[in-house]
């Protein structure tokens, strides 16, 4: 399930990508099998460890084009192990509202892009959001939980300040904004089987839909997404500046 929507955010083959906080690494399997240069970042070991294994497999059954290469590392979002001008691509996707320096993260962000280079950042919804810390304490009071909700413009506000330009927003996930509420309302620690019949027959829902992907569930997404969309997404772009220079790809020798 991709939050970032790569019709209006392309990528090219050889594009240098940095996924930072890849999580399970969903986009960073996208780039790569779409011919890019992928570094899958994230603090999380245990992550990290499964984006290696899933790398390799993609590797071994052939689904990464020639030329493509992926590498997943352990690293800190605030003290990046790149050089200046290091990817063409950064995405950083529902990672910023667990992290109490936000700024701080978009200013390494903007650090490591070339200029020209293109940025996707995502995060919760307000709307929805709001919903969900309404219903639960449990859903954001938990240890790397949710430590703020975005507005748009003030999201919007930040990227401009730390020196991007943007050029494109969309809301994404419409059809969980109602699985989060129904957890947040009948218990965010309880899954799998432990979960309310409500959450476990909606899960099954969504599962069906991501595997199947039908018709009739993607243009009520596509209607719904403006309302009530789980996710927002912004694009950006850094401009040019002739006191810029070029960086590499590798990581620092100190890191």
């Amino acid at each position: 399930m991709l939050t970032v929507d790569f019709s209006r955010f392309p990528l090219a083959p050889g594009d240098r990508v940095l996924d930072l906080g890849c999580g399970a690494g969903r986009h960073a399997f996208e780039c790569y099998r779409r011919g890019a240069q992928v570094v899958a970042l994230d603090q999380n070991a245990e992550e990290i460890r499964e984006v290696a294994k899933w790398f390799a497999a993609m590797k071994e059954a052939g689904e990464a084009p020639e030329g493509a290469t992926a590498t997943a590392m352990e690293g800190d979002a605030l003290n990046l192990p790149f050089p200046d001008e290091s990817f063409d691509v950064v995405i950083i996707s529902e990672v910023m509202e667990h992290i109490p320096d936000d700024k701080g993260v978009l200013a390494e962000m903007v650090r490591v892009l070339r200029p020209g280079g293109r940025i996707a950042v995502t995060v919760p919804r307000y709307g929805p959001e709001k919903v969900c810390w309404a219903l639960s304490d449990a859903y954001h009071e938990v240890e790397g939980g949710h430590i703020r909700i975005y507005k748009a413009d003030e999201l919007l506000a930040k990227i401009r300040e730390a020196g991007l330009k943007p050029y494109g927003t969309h809301h994404a996930h419409a059809l969980h904004s109602p699985y989060w509420w129904l957890k947040c309302a009948f218990g965010v620690g309880r899954d799998g089987e432990d979960a309310a019949l409500p959450v476990r027959a909606y899960h099954k829902l969504l599962v069906w839909d991501i595997m199947k992907k039908p018709l009739a569930t993607r243009l009520a997404e596509q209607l719904l997404n403006p309302v009530v969309g789980k996710s927002f997404v912004a694009y950006a772009t850094k401009p040019h500046s002739p006191s810029l220079r070029g960086g590499y790809t590798q990581p620092r020798a100190d890191a």
